[in-house]
């Protein structure tokens, strides 16, 4: 990427994003948003089948870039007013939206702490497994801000309202084992073994067909659709699905007794 802020690798069909800003805790600046949009972009350009995403060094992501040598100066009351768009309107809740529509599965590979933007962004991923020492804060409440990025959205689903009030109102890290209990997150792996097991997680969701994309559609449509809406989507989703040569080899191979050599089409 152009500023070294994101690392983009391909792997077996899994493109791997690791955000690299090791000094901040990996927190969102702008020299890193720009380098998530073109890897997002590359990503979107691709042949990947899955998306593994992970921070360099002790931490996933720490949330917004507070002291950010290169933020633009910003007029937070233009913002209020609608004038001018906010960082969240111009940049964050498109990409968020972005990370939402991709039509690959993502996993998300947690170290160390994930605040703020960096746990909606961690929450973002279809399976999210965090290593043993990881950690989840809504910071928000910290600086006199409330939760953004989908914080607000995805929490009261997750995990309910009342927990999701309690992160969001005392703003207390909550440490993975609980993350995990809560049915926050998939699984906690020590943290030695965290890249390993998630890259063999993101490997086999790429060697899967290419329904992958649509299943993801389906439970993340769920969240807000009603339950006809919901019946019309997963027929729809069907239909499509039963025109794949994915679908057509998982046919034969359960008809000759073989595994399924699944190509993502």
């Amino acid at each position: 990427m152009t500023n070294g802020r994101i690392l983009l690798d391909m792997a077996d069909d899994v493109a791997v994003m690791t955000l690299n800003h090791p000094s901040t805790l990996n927190a969102f600046g702008a020299k890193l948003r720009a380098d998530m949009t073109e890897a997002l972009d590359q990503i979107d350009a691709g042949n990947a089948r899955c998306l593994l995403i992970t921070g360099a060094g002790r931490g996933f992501c720490s949330g917004a870039n507070l002291n950010d040598p290169d933020r633009a100066p910003r007029d937070r009351e233009a913002e209020a007013r609608g004038e001018v768009k906010s960082d969240l309107h111009a940049w964050y809740n498109p990409t968020f939206l972005r990370l939402r529509a991709l039509k690959i599965p993502v996993v998300s590979a947690v170290n160390g702490i994930a605040a703020g933007a960096g746990m909606s962004l961690a929450l973002s991923a279809d399976i999210k497994i965090a290593g043993r020492s990881a950690a989840f804060l809504q910071a928000f409440a910290r600086i006199g801000l409330v939760p953004d990025c989908g914080a607000s959205y995805l929490l009261p689903r997750l995990i309910g309202v009342a927990r999701a009030m309690e992160l969001s109102l005392l703003a207390e890290p909550l440490p993975a084992e609980t993350a995990l209990a809560w049915g926050m997150i998939n699984r906690v792996v020590d943290d030695a073994a965290l890249m390993e097991t998630s890259m063999a997680m993101a490997r086999r969701l790429a060697d899967g067909p290419v329904s992958l994309g649509l299943i993801r559609k389906l439970y993340w449509d769920a969240l807000e659709n009603t339950y006809p809406a919901q019946l019309d989507l997963e027929a729809n989703l069907q239909s499509q699905a039963g025109l794949s040569a994915d679908h057509a080899e998982g046919v034969a191979a359960f008809r000759e007794k073989r595994p399924a050599r699944f190509h993502g089409r």
